[in-house]
């Protein structure tokens, strides 16, 4: 009896700390969030600075933003947006464009550009501070002076609700929704699909009309992009498929290639895939290409077979189980 009595004591005594613990657990977990938030904030601050500074210094405009800007004032003007020469975005890409149409075109671009890499830090600190390293690439710097929408595409990996930014560049965007597919994520994009219909019905087909004014490069297809086939030993990995996805995309500039980004997971591989994604700057800097071949090479060189370095060894680092053995 004396013993049912001390198991009942320890019972409730162990039953008390129970809530104390579980809002311990609570409070360091929003405390966490918190800093995230903080974090992000600060970094989509400074690269927003950053970017509208560039913008301004070259005299930009918004750069390739100012396309979704101007779409968005067609539609609020009643105007086709797709009779402007050159007018490459679908239309979902006029719906991002709408709540910056009043300000000036240089503050529009860094915004946008900041909040994108805000959402950006903000997912990627979700796995670990240690893949904020990603803004270090070269891609994400090659995206400042024209505001680029790749940290928005690679944010959406992270956030179902923001899916459809995917739509805002599909090209990019596709191997990202394929890839990282959720019910409310498709339900978003199906609405926003939707959405655009209802405004421009006729809007893909105008859109269509405009791709052979597209420049751009296939990686798969240039030498050496086939090598990128031996992914496929790994196939069942979702970052092979991300690989091959993008690797069969149209392509034409270095900052296209941010959305890789999303395959590394460790600090070494992030550390050593950015690293090597500077070559492609430091060639840039001594070169001017005279072909969107010549810039894929490099892309596939610099950026792509790393890429398809990291699945294939850390498949080799796996265990039986499948357990990913390497955790620096």
């Amino acid at each position: 009896m004396q013993r049912q009595r001390r198991l009942w004591s320890d019972h409730a005594r162990s039953g008390s700390r129970a809530p104390a613990r579980a809002s311990h657990v609570t409070t360091y977990a929003a405390e966490l969030v918190r800093l995230r938030i903080l974090i992000s904030s600060a970094i989509g601050t400074g690269s927003g600075i950053f970017c509208w500074f560039l913008l301004a210094h070259f005299h930009q405009g918004a750069a390739d933003f100012g396309w979704a800007i101007a779409a968005a004032r067609d539609l609020l003007a009643h105007r086709d947006p797709y009779a402007t020469p050159m007018q490459l975005y679908p239309l979902t890409s006029a719906l991002f464009g709408l709540p910056f149409v009043w300000m000036t075109p240089e503050v529009a671009g860094g915004v946008f550009y900041g909040i994108s890499s805000a959402f950006m830090a903000f997912g990627l600190s979700r796995h670990g501070y240690h893949r904020l390293l990603v803004f270090m690439a070269y891609p994400y710097w090659a995206g400042f002076l024209v505001a680029q929408w790749p940290p928005l595409i690679l944010a959406s990996a992270f956030f179902p609700l923001l899916l459809p930014a995917t739509m805002a560049k599909p090209q990019l965007g596709l191997p990202v929704f394929l890839t990282h597919m959720s019910k409310r994520g498709v339900a978003a994009c199906v609405l926003i699909f939707l959405l655009s219909l209802a405004v421009v019905p006729n809007w893909p087909w105008l859109w269509i009309g405009h791709f052979h004014n597209y420049a751009r490069f296939i990686p798969l297809l240039i030498l050496p992009g086939p090598l990128l086939l031996l992914a496929l030993f790994r196939y069942r990995d979702r970052d092979v498929h991300l690989l091959l996805l993008m690797s069969l995309m149209p392509q034409r500039w270095f900052y296209d290639m941010l959305i890789l980004w999303l395959i590394p997971k460790t600090r070494r591989e992030i550390v050593w895939t950015t690293f090597i994604s500077w070559g492609a700057g430091l060639w840039r800097w001594y070169h001017i290409p005279h072909t969107f071949d010549e810039v894929g090479r490099v892309a596939v060189l610099t950026m792509y077979l790393p890429m398809l370095a990291v699945v294939l060894i850390r498949g080799w680092k796996k265990d039986p189980a499948g357990s990913v053995l390497t955790a620096d």
